[in-house]
């Protein structure tokens, strides 16, 4: 079971991965929260695992949370629409022998769909947005980067 959490089209901050319970979402968002700013709603289905730990961290850390309509399946469509992307496009193709490597395997896809990939609901913009360039010529020579160890290219234009 991956666990996202998403703020609106803000990048996504924090993603664990178990057979989560309701003290252990509890504690996930514990730590996606520490300290700093917190957001100020939660969007969650109604699945067990949200129960009263997860209630309790959330009234203390002042997260209003705000339940998807009952029998709205397609009412958390962005998270799931993610989910289902880094599970196609990386999870299918990995080979999960330690709790470490898919940790770190996820946690590049995070990053690489944050600050590279454009989003359809955004306008085909990034998350993060892109970084200024100075005008070059036309004819600009474009070098290829491999993101996720060559899975994806994400192309830059050389110095």
């Amino acid at each position: 079971m991956l666990e996202g959490h998403f703020i609106r089209e803000q990048p996504m901050p924090h993603f664990g991965q178990t057979r989560p319970t309701d003290t252990w979402v509890a504690q996930q968002l514990r730590e996606a929260t520490p300290y700093g700013p917190t957001p100020r709603f939660l969007i969650r289905d109604r699945d067990s695992k949200y129960g009263d730990d997860f209630t309790r961290v959330a009234k203390a850390s002042s997260i209003e949370v705000l339940k998807t309509p009952y029998r709205a399946p397609n009412a958390d469509a962005i998270c799931k629409r993610f989910l289902g992307s880094l599970r196609r496009e990386r999870l299918d193709h990995l080979l999960v022998v330690g709790d470490r490597r898919p940790h770190r395997v996820i946690k590049e896809y995070v990053e690489y769909s944050n600050r590279a990939r454009p989003h359809l609901g955004i306008e085909q913009r990034i998350p993060q947005g892109l970084v200024p360039q100075p005008a070059r010529p036309r004819r600009a020579r474009l070098i290829a980067v491999p993101v996720l160890n060559g899975l994806h290219q994400d192309y830059r234009r050389a110095t």
